[in-house]
């Protein structure tokens, strides 16, 4: 899986958060696992 530039990933075991600031190809691995892409929140409606 390709690193996207300007998003975050997230280490679903410890809960380190890295920001990708330079696109490539390769994987974020932390404690021995692939991270994780975050997603957005979702924004509450302004009804």
């Amino acid at each position: 899986m390709a690193n996207a530039l300007g998003k975050r990933y997230m280490c679903e075991k410890c809960g380190t958060e890295v920001l990708c600031n330079k696109a490539g190809t390769g994987s974020l691995e932390c404690c021995d696992l692939e991270m994780k892409l975050k997603e957005a929140k979702a924004l509450p409606s302004s009804d």
